[in-house]
């Protein structure tokens, strides 16, 4: 599995000029699920609003934050699955986690603590399938 550290070091304006006509709004991940009932639980768990779309697709929000669970599984897309979270808070955000305890509810559940890195600090959580979350913050 590639992995790339966030950075803002390297960071150059595009060089594209195009004027978009319209603004962007959010941008919201499809995410699999091994066990799509196991995963909306803990999902909801984890303090995210559930929207059911179809029987095999829902939108899980929090805050101005949303992606998209769907009921389909594919090995090696779903282990190669990682999305950032930036937070302004690890530590607090790292210890709410904790208190759910959710490595004992959900099997392959795995929360690693905070880690300092060059560009800030994160911690990271596997979630039932196999999707691995990145959550930290950037230094200041």
């Amino acid at each position: 599995m590639l992995y790339s550290q966030p950075s803002t070091l390297n960071s150059q304006p595009s060089t594209n000029n195009i004027n978009m006509p319209a603004k962007a709004i959010s941008i919201r991940p499809f995410i699999g699920a091994k066990d799509f009932e196991v995963s909306r639980n803990f999902y909801r768990d984890l303090g995210f609003e559930e929207t059911v779309l179809f029987p095999e697709m829902s939108v899980f929000k929090k805050d101005d934050l949303a992606f998209y669970l769907q009921n389909y599984y594919a090995k090696e897309w779903v282990d190669n699955t990682m999305l950032f979270l930036e937070v302004s808070d690890v530590d607090e955000y790292f210890r709410q986690i904790a208190a759910l305890d959710l490595p004992s509810k959900y099997e392959g559940v795995r929360l690693a603590p905070v880690k300092n890195e060059s560009w800030g600090r994160e911690c990271f959580l596997h979630d039932p399938s196999g999707v691995l979350w990145h959550i930290g913050e950037f230094v200041k």
